[in-house]
């Protein structure tokens, strides 16, 4: 070592110490670096609450239910003859399934009658899960409409189907046709129409061209039937 520095003079020699130890300042801050970051990710690591159904951290249910998605979750209206599941996690006493009554009521273990009708699955599992919170702790609680019979409409005439349908998603007057099957002899399929029951309790006639609106005309006169229509193919 003695020789090389003779060699190269005490500038030089001044230099290579400089450039070596900024270095080895340099290493040691990504070092120190990448052992923060490290730190840092580990300690965000939580311990996640055990999934039960589709039940949120609020217990406000966003219930996926069975097809139809779209009738028995957030804006589906529960309503008599319904039958809904009712899940409490880790409790099966009180989860089973439950038919709404004429009454709109329901009975649920522990917590004895609740109005039910008029209610979204939603708001009725954040009822439970409130009425729950003085015999447990954190209850999570999952409501589920499992049959549509509160909301139906009628298919009546001549088609080779009629009958009462569930209204289980939005259905127009040419999807009751669809499902009540083909149309029989003789039927005036450009003279249907839908009968519905007005607020006031009279009844308003709402003519349908089955002929013309296949054709893409008259579009505004298949509508979106309600609960209680009843469609009528002369």
């Amino acid at each position: 070592m003695h020789y090389l520095e003779s060699e190269k003079g005490p500038e030089a020699i001044q230099g290579q110490r400089n450039f070596a130890a900024r270095h080895i300042a340099a290493v040691a801050v990504l070092l120190l670096s990448v052992c923060v970051g490290w730190a840092q990710n580990s300690s965000k690591t939580t311990t996640a609450k055990p999934a039960f159904g589709n039940t949120s951290p609020s217990g406000q249910v966003a219930a996926t239910v069975p097809d139809p998605a779209s009738a028995r979750g957030e804006g589906y209206v529960i309503g008599p003859e319904d039958v809904l599941s009712i899940n409490v996690w880790k409790d099966p006493e009180i989860s089973g399934s439950v038919p709404v009554r004429p009454d709109g009521r329901i009975t649920v273990p522990l917590l004895g009658d609740l109005v039910a009708s008029g209610q979204t699955p939603p708001q009725l599992a954040a009822e439970i899960r409130g009425k729950l919170k003085n015999y447990m702790l954190d209850p999570e609680v999952q409501v589920i409409v499992t049959q549509v019979k509160s909301h139906s409409f009628n298919v009546v005439g001549k088609v080779t189907k009629p009958g009462a349908y569930e209204l289980a998603k939005p259905t127009t007057v040419l999807d009751a046709v669809a499902l009540a099957g083909a149309f029989q002899d003789f039927a005036k399929t450009n003279k249907i129409y839908v009968l519905r029951k007005m607020p006031d309790g009279s009844q308003k006639m709402l003519p349908f061209n089955y002929k013309q609106v296949i054709k893409g005309r008259q579009l505004d006169q298949n509508i979106e039937l309600q609960s209680g229509d009843t469609v009528v193919v002369p």
